[in-house]
């Protein structure tokens, strides 16, 4: 069952009630590297712009996703180093970008190792991305 009305949650690209539910518990039980990145993007610390953290958008949940901007910011674990997962990944990044969401990625150790050189990297996507 899709949220009630598309048109009132534009935000959650037709999302299911299901899909929610996921996205709650993925927020209570974030990884080192999401809890890391969160507080330093969480309550507008980043340029002022709004992040929100396990956000359903379609079929997915994304990590992080910055609506006024349109960008999804992925932190991608090990598993994301085997092939059929990358494969899923840049598919999910297709869809995502046919839709007009910019998708950047991170691994977790990049965040937990170089955590100002990510938020450099993401406020450059944040002025280079055309706003809504």
């Amino acid at each position: 069952m899709l949220l009630k009305g598309k048109e009132e949650y534009p935000i959650y690209f037709g999302a299911n009630r299901e899909l929610m539910g996921i996205a709650g518990t993925l927020r209570r039980n974030m990884t080192r590297s999401e809890k890391i990145l969160w507080q330093r993007i969480r309550d507008r610390q980043m340029d002022g712009y709004k992040f929100r953290r396990q956000h359903p958008i379609d079929t997915f949940i994304a990590d992080f996703f910055c609506y006024e901007k349109m960008l999804v910011v992925e932190v991608d674990g090990e598993v994301h180093d085997d092939q059929s997962q990358a494969e899923r990944d840049e598919e999910r990044t297709r869809i995502l970008n046919r839709r007009g969401i910019k998708v950047i990625r991170f691994t977790n150790e990049e965040i937990e190792k170089n955590i100002n050189i990510v938020l450099r990297k993401i406020r450059e996507s944040l002025n280079d991305n055309i706003s809504k």
